[in-house]
Protein backbone atom coordinates (compact mmCIF):
# COMPACT_ATOMS: atom_id res chain seq x y z
CA UNK A 1 0.00 0.00 0.00
CA UNK A 2 1.67 3.75 -1.22
CA UNK A 3 -0.43 6.61 0.31
CA UNK A 4 -0.75 9.30 -2.07
CA UNK A 5 2.78 11.13 -3.27
CA UNK A 6 1.68 14.77 -2.49
CA UNK A 7 2.78 15.78 0.33
CA UNK A 8 0.54 25.85 25.04
CA UNK A 9 3.14 23.82 26.20
CA UNK A 10 2.11 20.84 28.73
CA UNK A 11 -0.86 21.10 30.99
CA UNK A 12 1.42 21.65 34.40
CA UNK A 13 2.63 23.45 36.48
CA UNK A 14 5.34 23.52 39.15
CA UNK A 15 5.53 24.24 42.52
CA UNK A 16 7.28 27.46 43.20
CA UNK A 17 6.83 30.58 40.70
CA UNK A 18 8.84 30.51 37.59
CA UNK A 19 10.52 33.85 36.57
CA UNK A 20 12.74 34.47 33.41
CA UNK A 21 14.80 31.78 32.55
CA UNK A 22 15.24 30.60 36.07
CA UNK A 23 13.32 28.42 38.57
CA UNK A 24 13.89 29.73 42.41
CA UNK A 25 17.53 30.24 43.26
CA UNK A 26 19.52 26.71 42.92
CA UNK A 27 20.68 25.85 46.32
CA UNK A 28 24.46 25.98 47.15
CA UNK A 29 24.96 22.46 47.88
CA UNK A 30 28.62 20.88 46.61
CA UNK A 31 26.81 19.74 43.38
CA UNK A 32 25.47 22.86 42.22
CA UNK A 33 28.78 24.60 42.45
CA UNK A 34 30.48 22.11 40.00
CA UNK A 35 31.63 23.12 37.13
CA UNK A 36 31.52 20.88 34.22
CA UNK A 37 32.92 21.21 30.65
CA UNK A 38 30.56 20.10 28.08
CA UNK A 39 32.42 16.87 27.18
CA UNK A 40 32.77 13.20 27.54
CA UNK A 41 34.35 12.23 30.61
CA UNK A 42 38.33 11.35 30.38
CA UNK A 43 40.35 8.81 32.57
CA UNK A 44 41.66 5.66 33.06
CA UNK A 45 39.69 3.03 30.84
CA UNK A 46 40.82 0.51 33.41
CA UNK A 47 39.58 2.55 36.26
CA UNK A 48 36.55 3.73 35.05
CA UNK A 49 35.67 -0.13 34.82
CA UNK A 50 37.16 -0.63 38.03
CA UNK A 51 35.06 1.79 39.87
CA UNK A 52 31.91 0.40 38.38
CA UNK A 53 33.38 -3.23 39.43
CA UNK A 54 33.57 -1.93 43.67
CA UNK A 55 30.04 0.01 42.78
CA UNK A 56 28.43 -3.16 42.11
CA UNK A 57 30.24 -5.15 44.75
CA UNK A 58 29.20 -2.28 47.80
CA UNK A 59 25.39 -2.45 46.24
CA UNK A 60 25.14 -6.35 46.21
CA UNK A 61 26.79 -6.68 49.44
CA UNK A 62 24.48 -4.11 50.97
CA UNK A 63 21.54 -6.52 49.12
CA UNK A 64 22.80 -10.07 50.51
CA UNK A 65 22.65 -8.11 54.21
CA UNK A 66 19.50 -6.45 54.03
CA UNK A 67 17.05 -7.91 50.92
CA UNK A 68 13.65 -6.94 51.80
CA UNK A 69 14.14 -3.09 53.22
CA UNK A 70 10.93 -2.63 55.26
CA UNK A 71 7.53 0.23 54.49
CA UNK A 72 8.92 2.86 56.41
CA UNK A 73 12.14 2.66 54.94
CA UNK A 74 10.79 3.17 51.82
CA UNK A 75 9.31 5.79 52.62
CA UNK A 76 12.22 7.23 53.73
CA UNK A 77 14.01 6.79 51.10
CA UNK A 78 11.27 8.23 48.52
CA UNK A 79 11.02 11.46 50.64
CA UNK A 80 14.51 11.84 51.15
CA UNK A 81 14.59 11.64 46.87
CA UNK A 82 11.75 14.57 46.80
CA UNK A 83 13.81 16.61 49.35
CA UNK A 84 16.46 16.71 47.08
CA UNK A 85 14.87 17.19 43.61
CA UNK A 86 13.11 20.58 45.19
CA UNK A 87 16.58 21.30 46.71
CA UNK A 88 18.38 21.18 43.78
CA UNK A 89 15.55 22.45 40.79
CA UNK A 90 17.41 25.92 39.97
CA UNK A 91 20.74 24.03 40.05
CA UNK A 92 18.57 21.59 37.55
CA UNK A 93 17.94 23.86 35.04
CA UNK A 94 21.54 25.64 35.11
CA UNK A 95 23.33 21.84 33.94
CA UNK A 96 20.33 21.33 31.90
CA UNK A 97 20.88 24.43 29.79
CA UNK A 98 24.68 23.86 29.59
CA UNK A 99 24.38 20.67 28.61
CA UNK A 100 22.32 21.75 25.74
CA UNK A 101 23.65 24.92 24.78
CA UNK A 102 20.60 26.21 25.68
CA UNK A 103 17.19 24.47 26.87
CA UNK A 104 13.91 26.39 27.85
CA UNK A 105 13.86 26.92 31.68
CA UNK A 106 10.05 26.25 31.26
CA UNK A 107 10.97 23.05 29.14
CA UNK A 108 13.18 21.48 31.98
CA UNK A 109 10.54 22.30 34.84
CA UNK A 110 7.64 20.51 33.03
CA UNK A 111 9.68 17.69 32.00
CA UNK A 112 12.09 16.85 34.25
CA UNK A 113 11.29 18.22 37.29
CA UNK A 114 7.67 18.32 37.85
CA UNK A 115 7.00 14.41 36.34
CA UNK A 116 9.60 13.08 39.05
CA UNK A 117 7.95 15.26 41.67
CA UNK A 118 4.66 13.66 40.65
CA UNK A 119 5.87 10.16 40.39
CA UNK A 120 7.51 10.56 43.89
CA UNK A 121 4.51 11.80 45.31
CA UNK A 122 2.29 8.79 43.44
CA UNK A 123 4.68 6.23 44.63
CA UNK A 124 4.07 6.98 48.76
CA UNK A 125 0.77 7.44 47.85
CA UNK A 126 0.32 3.93 46.83
CA UNK A 127 3.23 1.90 48.16
CA UNK A 128 1.79 0.35 51.03
CA UNK A 129 -1.30 -1.24 49.09
CA UNK A 130 1.76 -2.36 46.86
CA UNK A 131 3.43 -3.97 49.06
CA UNK A 132 0.83 -6.27 50.51
CA UNK A 133 0.65 -9.86 49.43
CA UNK A 134 -2.17 -10.55 46.68
CA UNK A 135 -4.20 -13.40 47.51
CA UNK A 136 -4.85 -15.49 44.27
CA UNK A 137 -7.89 -18.09 43.94
CA UNK A 138 -6.76 -21.72 44.80
CA UNK A 139 -8.37 -24.86 42.79
CA UNK A 140 -10.80 -26.91 44.61
CA UNK A 141 -9.09 -29.82 44.36
CA UNK A 142 -6.11 -27.74 46.77
CA UNK A 143 -8.89 -25.99 49.28
CA UNK A 144 -8.83 -24.94 52.15
CA UNK A 145 -5.00 -23.68 51.06
CA UNK A 146 -4.51 -20.60 50.37
CA UNK A 147 -2.19 -18.95 47.74
CA UNK A 148 -0.98 -15.17 47.56
CA UNK A 149 1.51 -13.83 45.25
CA UNK A 150 4.73 -11.74 47.64
CA UNK A 151 6.32 -8.77 45.68
CA UNK A 152 9.96 -8.80 46.87
CA UNK A 153 13.01 -6.39 45.80
CA UNK A 154 15.11 -8.14 42.71
CA UNK A 155 18.42 -6.89 44.62
CA UNK A 156 20.43 -5.21 42.74
CA UNK A 157 18.66 -2.98 39.29
CA UNK A 158 20.57 -0.82 37.04
CA UNK A 159 19.32 2.11 34.87
CA UNK A 160 21.14 3.79 32.09
CA UNK A 161 19.76 7.10 31.00
CA UNK A 162 19.62 9.02 27.95
CA UNK A 163 20.72 12.59 26.94
CA UNK A 164 17.50 14.10 25.62
CA UNK A 165 16.28 14.30 28.93
CA UNK A 166 18.98 13.98 31.20
CA UNK A 167 17.68 14.01 34.82
CA UNK A 168 13.97 12.52 34.29
CA UNK A 169 15.26 9.47 32.27
CA UNK A 170 17.51 8.65 35.51
CA UNK A 171 15.44 9.55 38.50
CA UNK A 172 12.17 8.39 37.21
CA UNK A 173 13.44 4.81 37.23
CA UNK A 174 14.87 5.03 40.33
CA UNK A 175 11.58 5.82 41.81
CA UNK A 176 10.17 2.73 40.85
CA UNK A 177 13.12 0.74 41.74
CA UNK A 178 13.50 2.22 45.15
CA UNK A 179 9.70 2.03 45.59
CA UNK A 180 10.82 -1.95 45.03
CA UNK A 181 12.96 -2.04 47.66
CA UNK A 182 15.98 -1.93 45.40
CA UNK A 183 19.69 -1.27 45.66
CA UNK A 184 20.54 1.07 42.51
CA UNK A 185 23.53 1.33 40.06
CA UNK A 186 22.77 4.65 38.03
CA UNK A 187 24.79 5.60 34.84
CA UNK A 188 23.32 8.83 33.72
CA UNK A 189 24.28 10.02 30.08
CA UNK A 190 28.08 11.40 29.05
CA UNK A 191 26.25 13.67 26.48
CA UNK A 192 25.18 15.43 29.51
CA UNK A 193 27.93 15.99 32.06
CA UNK A 194 26.62 18.96 34.35
CA UNK A 195 23.83 17.17 34.34
CA UNK A 196 25.26 14.12 35.54
CA UNK A 197 27.52 15.84 37.93
CA UNK A 198 24.67 17.08 39.62
CA UNK A 199 23.10 13.99 39.20
CA UNK A 200 25.54 12.34 41.36
CA UNK A 201 26.35 14.78 43.76
CA UNK A 202 22.83 14.87 44.63
CA UNK A 203 22.31 11.41 45.10
CA UNK A 204 25.95 10.96 46.93
CA UNK A 205 24.57 13.92 49.59
CA UNK A 206 21.17 11.66 50.17
CA UNK A 207 21.96 8.64 49.27
CA UNK A 208 24.70 5.95 50.88
CA UNK A 209 26.76 4.52 48.77
CA UNK A 210 25.50 1.25 49.37
CA UNK A 211 22.11 2.15 48.27
CA UNK A 212 22.53 4.53 45.67
CA UNK A 213 25.53 4.56 43.41
CA UNK A 214 26.00 6.89 40.13
CA UNK A 215 28.57 5.90 38.14
CA UNK A 216 29.91 8.25 35.17
CA UNK A 217 31.98 8.33 32.34
CA UNK A 218 31.82 7.07 28.57
CA UNK A 219 30.36 4.22 26.62
CA UNK A 220 32.98 2.49 28.55
CA UNK A 221 31.13 2.61 31.51
CA UNK A 222 27.63 1.97 30.06
CA UNK A 223 29.32 -1.77 28.59
CA UNK A 224 30.65 -2.65 31.84
CA UNK A 225 27.56 -1.53 33.77
CA UNK A 226 25.71 -4.17 30.93
CA UNK A 227 27.98 -6.71 31.66
CA UNK A 228 26.82 -6.99 35.68
CA UNK A 229 25.32 -10.09 36.65
CA UNK A 230 23.04 -7.47 37.63
CA UNK A 231 19.45 -8.57 38.70
CA UNK A 232 17.46 -6.17 36.29
CA UNK A 233 18.63 -3.35 34.01
CA UNK A 234 16.20 -0.52 32.68
CA UNK A 235 17.85 1.24 29.68
CA UNK A 236 17.08 4.28 27.83
CA UNK A 237 17.98 4.75 24.02
CA UNK A 238 17.90 4.05 20.83
CA UNK A 239 17.22 0.78 18.84
CA UNK A 240 20.64 0.10 18.02
CA UNK A 241 22.34 0.82 21.35
CA UNK A 242 18.94 -1.37 22.88
CA UNK A 243 20.15 -4.42 20.68
CA UNK A 244 23.84 -4.06 21.99
CA UNK A 245 22.28 -3.61 25.74
CA UNK A 246 20.70 -6.80 25.19
CA UNK A 247 22.74 -8.71 23.74
CA UNK A 248 25.88 -7.96 26.61
CA UNK A 249 22.63 -8.06 29.07
CA UNK A 250 22.44 -11.74 28.15
CA UNK A 251 25.90 -12.95 29.21
CA UNK A 252 24.34 -13.52 32.69
CA UNK A 253 20.92 -13.54 31.58
CA UNK A 254 20.00 -10.54 33.24
CA UNK A 255 16.49 -9.14 32.78
CA UNK A 256 16.17 -5.86 30.79
CA UNK A 257 13.58 -3.09 30.30
CA UNK A 258 14.05 -1.22 27.17
CA UNK A 259 12.48 1.81 26.65
CA UNK A 260 13.48 3.07 22.86
CA UNK A 261 11.51 5.05 20.13
CA UNK A 262 10.53 4.34 16.70
CA UNK A 263 8.53 6.44 14.30
CA UNK A 264 5.49 7.71 16.42
CA UNK A 265 2.76 8.57 14.13
CA UNK A 266 0.14 11.08 14.36
CA UNK A 267 -3.65 10.69 12.49
CA UNK A 268 -5.90 13.19 11.79
CA UNK A 269 -9.25 12.40 10.83
CA UNK A 270 -10.97 14.81 8.17
CA UNK A 271 -13.68 15.39 10.63
CA UNK A 272 -11.60 16.97 13.24
CA UNK A 273 -10.80 20.40 13.61
CA UNK A 274 -8.30 21.15 11.67
CA UNK A 275 -6.59 23.80 13.66
CA UNK A 276 -6.87 22.76 17.08
CA UNK A 277 -5.31 19.36 16.02
CA UNK A 278 -2.59 21.48 14.18
CA UNK A 279 -2.05 23.52 17.97
CA UNK A 280 -1.31 20.43 19.55
CA UNK A 281 0.87 18.27 17.16
CA UNK A 282 3.23 21.50 16.79
CA UNK A 283 3.45 21.87 20.86
CA UNK A 284 4.30 18.12 21.08
CA UNK A 285 6.23 18.28 18.32
CA UNK A 286 8.69 21.41 18.77
CA UNK A 287 8.85 20.75 22.59
CA UNK A 288 12.48 20.57 23.50
CA UNK A 289 13.25 20.89 19.44
CA UNK A 290 11.79 17.58 18.85
CA UNK A 291 14.32 15.70 20.89
CA UNK A 292 11.77 13.63 22.57
CA UNK A 293 11.51 10.35 22.13
CA UNK A 294 7.12 10.08 22.20
CA UNK A 295 7.57 13.26 19.78
CA UNK A 296 5.22 13.22 16.78
CA UNK A 297 7.51 12.02 14.05
CA UNK A 298 5.61 12.13 11.02
CA UNK A 299 1.62 13.14 10.47
CA UNK A 300 -1.17 11.05 8.41
CA UNK A 301 -3.40 14.22 7.00
CA UNK A 302 -6.97 13.58 4.58
CA UNK A 303 -5.89 14.33 1.77
CA UNK A 304 -7.59 17.83 0.33
CA UNK A 305 -5.87 19.28 3.28
CA UNK A 306 -2.38 19.12 3.29
CA UNK A 307 -1.75 23.03 1.79
CA UNK A 308 -4.27 24.57 4.66
CA UNK A 309 -2.37 22.30 7.24
CA UNK A 310 0.94 23.73 6.55
CA UNK A 311 -0.49 27.44 6.71
CA UNK A 312 -1.91 26.64 10.09
CA UNK A 313 1.38 24.72 10.99
CA UNK A 314 3.57 27.89 10.02
CA UNK A 315 1.18 30.35 12.10
CA UNK A 316 1.28 28.07 15.58
CA UNK A 317 5.05 28.36 15.11
CA UNK A 318 4.74 31.54 14.92
CA UNK A 319 2.40 31.77 17.77
CA UNK A 320 4.87 29.86 20.13
CA UNK A 321 8.46 31.11 18.48
CA UNK A 322 7.88 34.63 17.25
CA UNK A 323 11.88 34.18 17.08
CA UNK A 324 14.56 31.57 17.20
CA UNK A 325 18.34 32.50 18.21
CA UNK A 326 17.47 34.27 21.36
CA UNK A 327 14.06 32.74 22.17
CA UNK A 328 14.21 31.58 25.81
CA UNK A 329 11.54 29.46 24.79
CA UNK A 330 12.93 27.46 21.82
CA UNK A 331 15.55 25.08 22.70
CA UNK A 332 18.95 23.67 20.66
CA UNK A 333 20.56 20.44 19.37
CA UNK A 334 22.35 18.72 22.08
CA UNK A 335 25.07 18.88 20.01
CA UNK A 336 27.06 19.48 16.96
CA UNK A 337 26.99 15.44 15.96
CA UNK A 338 23.52 15.50 16.03
CA UNK A 339 22.91 19.00 14.33
CA UNK A 340 24.61 18.12 11.37
CA UNK A 341 22.67 13.86 11.65
CA UNK A 342 19.31 16.11 11.29
CA UNK A 343 20.75 19.09 8.33
CA UNK A 344 22.16 15.19 6.81
CA UNK A 345 17.99 14.25 6.70
CA UNK A 346 16.82 17.41 5.34
CA UNK A 347 19.86 18.00 2.43
CA UNK A 348 18.68 13.88 1.67
CA UNK A 349 15.17 14.66 1.32
CA UNK A 350 15.29 17.37 -0.63
CA UNK A 351 17.46 16.02 -3.23
CA UNK A 352 14.85 13.38 -3.63
CA UNK A 353 12.27 15.36 -4.45
CA UNK A 354 11.01 16.58 -1.02
CA UNK A 355 9.72 20.04 -0.49
CA UNK A 356 11.27 21.64 2.40
CA UNK A 357 9.36 24.32 4.19
CA UNK A 358 11.65 25.65 6.71
CA UNK A 359 9.24 28.37 9.27
CA UNK A 360 11.69 30.76 10.78
CA UNK A 361 9.06 33.65 11.75
CA UNK A 362 12.21 36.67 11.93
CA UNK A 363 14.01 35.58 9.22
CA UNK A 364 17.66 35.19 11.82
CA UNK A 365 20.81 34.18 10.52
CA UNK A 366 23.14 32.42 11.66
CA UNK A 367 21.24 30.20 14.20
CA UNK A 368 23.94 27.64 13.69
CA UNK A 369 26.13 28.75 15.97
CA UNK A 370 23.79 28.49 18.45
CA UNK A 371 22.59 25.03 17.22
CA UNK A 372 19.18 25.86 16.84
CA UNK A 373 17.78 24.59 14.29
CA UNK A 374 13.91 25.79 12.72
CA UNK A 375 11.22 24.05 12.66
CA UNK A 376 10.92 22.45 9.12
CA UNK A 377 7.88 20.64 7.33
CA UNK A 378 8.53 18.08 4.65
CA UNK A 379 6.13 17.33 1.92
CA UNK A 380 6.35 15.04 -1.23
CA UNK A 381 8.49 12.38 0.92
CA UNK A 382 8.90 9.22 0.31
CA UNK A 383 10.21 5.84 1.79
CA UNK A 384 13.18 6.05 0.11
CA UNK A 385 13.66 9.31 1.98
CA UNK A 386 16.26 8.50 5.07
CA UNK A 387 13.63 10.90 7.23
CA UNK A 388 11.01 8.29 6.88
CA UNK A 389 13.28 5.70 7.59
CA UNK A 390 15.15 6.41 11.02
CA UNK A 391 13.64 8.10 14.20
CA UNK A 392 13.74 11.74 13.47
CA UNK A 393 14.67 13.32 16.93
CA UNK A 394 14.51 16.93 15.82
CA UNK A 395 12.17 19.64 14.65
CA UNK A 396 11.55 17.65 11.33
CA UNK A 397 8.17 17.72 10.58
CA UNK A 398 7.15 14.97 6.96
CA UNK A 399 3.89 15.69 6.22
CA UNK A 400 1.60 12.96 4.03
CA UNK A 401 -1.29 12.70 2.74
CA UNK A 402 -3.88 9.91 3.25
CA UNK A 403 -6.69 8.66 0.82
CA UNK A 404 -9.02 6.53 3.25
CA UNK A 405 -8.72 5.65 7.26
CA UNK A 406 -8.44 2.19 5.76
CA UNK A 407 -5.40 3.25 3.55
CA UNK A 408 -3.67 5.28 6.63
CA UNK A 409 -4.12 2.06 9.38
CA UNK A 410 -3.02 -0.44 6.58
CA UNK A 411 0.37 2.05 5.99
CA UNK A 412 0.85 2.16 9.73
CA UNK A 413 0.36 -1.50 10.38
CA UNK A 414 3.35 -2.02 7.80
CA UNK A 415 5.75 -0.43 10.19
CA UNK A 416 7.60 -1.42 12.75
CA UNK A 417 5.85 -0.93 16.27
CA UNK A 418 6.65 2.73 17.62
CA UNK A 419 6.46 4.16 21.32
CA UNK A 420 2.94 6.17 20.59
CA UNK A 421 0.79 6.92 18.40
CA UNK A 422 -1.43 10.33 18.38
CA UNK A 423 -5.08 10.12 16.75
CA UNK A 424 -7.30 13.07 16.42
CA UNK A 425 -11.07 12.33 16.22
CA UNK A 426 -14.58 12.84 18.23
CA UNK A 427 -15.64 9.74 17.35
CA UNK A 428 -15.72 7.37 19.76
CA UNK A 429 -16.12 4.14 17.72
CA UNK A 430 -13.44 4.96 15.07
CA UNK A 431 -11.23 6.04 17.68
CA UNK A 432 -11.92 2.33 19.08
CA UNK A 433 -11.21 0.91 15.80
CA UNK A 434 -8.33 2.65 15.80
CA UNK A 435 -6.47 1.70 19.05
CA UNK A 436 -7.85 -1.60 17.78
CA UNK A 437 -6.41 -1.72 14.47
CA UNK A 438 -3.08 -0.51 15.79
CA UNK A 439 0.00 -1.34 17.97
CA UNK A 440 2.06 0.97 19.80
CA UNK A 441 3.69 1.69 23.40
CA UNK A 442 1.06 3.83 24.33
CA UNK A 443 -1.41 6.51 22.81
CA UNK A 444 -2.66 9.68 23.11
CA UNK A 445 -6.25 11.03 21.65
CA UNK A 446 -6.56 14.32 20.35
CA UNK A 447 -3.39 15.36 21.75
CA UNK A 448 -0.04 14.81 22.00
CA UNK A 449 2.76 13.55 23.91
CA UNK A 450 1.00 13.56 27.91
CA UNK A 451 -0.13 9.65 28.33
CA UNK A 452 3.80 9.22 29.54
CA UNK A 453 2.52 11.97 32.16
CA UNK A 454 -0.14 9.88 33.49
CA UNK A 455 1.30 8.25 36.47
CA UNK A 456 -0.72 5.47 36.90
CA UNK A 457 -0.47 4.27 32.99
CA UNK A 458 2.49 2.27 31.98
CA UNK A 459 5.08 3.92 29.78
CA UNK A 460 7.42 1.46 27.36
CA UNK A 461 7.67 -0.02 24.00
CA UNK A 462 6.60 -2.61 22.21
CA UNK A 463 8.47 -4.81 19.52
CA UNK A 464 10.97 -2.22 17.85
CA UNK A 465 10.17 0.51 19.98
CA UNK A 466 11.19 -1.59 23.03
CA UNK A 467 9.69 -4.05 26.06
CA UNK A 468 8.48 -3.87 29.84
CA UNK A 469 7.33 -0.95 31.22
CA UNK A 470 7.55 1.67 34.36
CA UNK A 471 5.95 4.27 35.67
CA UNK A 472 3.17 3.77 38.86
CA UNK A 473 2.46 0.01 40.13
CA UNK A 474 3.99 -1.56 36.20
CA UNK A 475 7.36 0.16 37.56
CA UNK A 476 6.89 -1.12 40.93
CA UNK A 477 6.62 -4.73 39.49
CA UNK A 478 8.94 -4.37 36.74
CA UNK A 479 11.84 -3.96 39.61
CA UNK A 480 9.94 -6.82 41.98
CA UNK A 481 10.08 -10.73 41.58
CA UNK A 482 6.03 -11.46 42.24
CA UNK A 483 6.81 -14.37 44.13
CA UNK A 484 3.89 -17.32 43.92
CA UNK A 485 3.51 -18.86 47.59
CA UNK A 486 0.84 -21.63 48.54
CA UNK A 487 -0.14 -22.34 52.22
CA UNK A 488 -1.13 -25.82 52.61
CA UNK A 489 -3.84 -26.05 55.07
CA UNK A 490 -3.51 -28.65 58.43
CA UNK A 491 -6.38 -30.39 57.45
CA UNK A 492 -6.33 -31.07 53.37
CA UNK A 493 -7.04 -34.23 51.08
CA UNK A 494 -3.81 -34.32 49.38
CA UNK A 495 -2.36 -37.71 51.68
CA UNK A 496 -4.99 -39.15 49.55
CA UNK A 497 -3.26 -38.84 46.48
CA UNK A 498 0.46 -40.92 47.46
CA UNK A 499 1.23 -44.07 46.05
CA UNK A 500 0.53 -46.61 46.35
CA UNK A 501 -2.34 -45.55 44.03
CA UNK A 502 -5.73 -47.47 43.93
CA UNK A 503 -9.38 -46.96 44.05
CA UNK A 504 -9.96 -44.16 46.08
CA UNK A 505 -7.26 -42.35 44.03
CA UNK A 506 -9.53 -43.30 40.86
CA UNK A 507 -12.81 -42.25 42.42
CA UNK A 508 -10.99 -38.90 43.66
CA UNK A 509 -9.88 -38.04 40.09
CA UNK A 510 -13.01 -39.16 38.40
CA UNK A 511 -14.83 -36.02 40.74
CA UNK A 512 -12.16 -34.02 40.09
CA UNK A 513 -11.89 -34.41 36.39
CA UNK A 514 -15.37 -35.24 35.11
CA UNK A 515 -16.33 -36.97 32.37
Amino acid sequence: MKLLNRSVGFRATLEGPIRGSRINPPMQSASAKAAVPHSSSEGDPQADVARVQVAYQQLRSAARSRPCPPYKERVEHLNRLLGAVRAEQGALVESVAQDFGHRSAHETAISEVLPVVNAIRFALAHLKVWMKPRPRPVALSFRPGRAEVRPQPLGVVGIIAPWNYPFLLAVDPLVSALAAGNRVLLKPSELAPATSALLKGMIEESFDSSHVAVVTGDARVGEAVCKLPLDHLLFTGSTRLGKLVMRAASENLTPVTLELGGKSPVLVHPDFPLERAVERIAVGKFFNAGQTCVAPDYVLLPQGQLEVAVDKLRDQIRKCYPTLKNNPDYTAIIHDGHYARLRALVSDAASKGADVIEVNPAGEAQLEAERKLAPTLLLDVNDDMHVLQEEIFGPLLPLLPYGSLDEALAYLAERPHPLALYYFDSDKKRTRRVLDASLSGGACVNDTCLQPLQEALPFGGVGASGMGAYHGVEGFNTFSHLRGVFYQARFNVTALTNPPFGPAVERLLSVLIGK
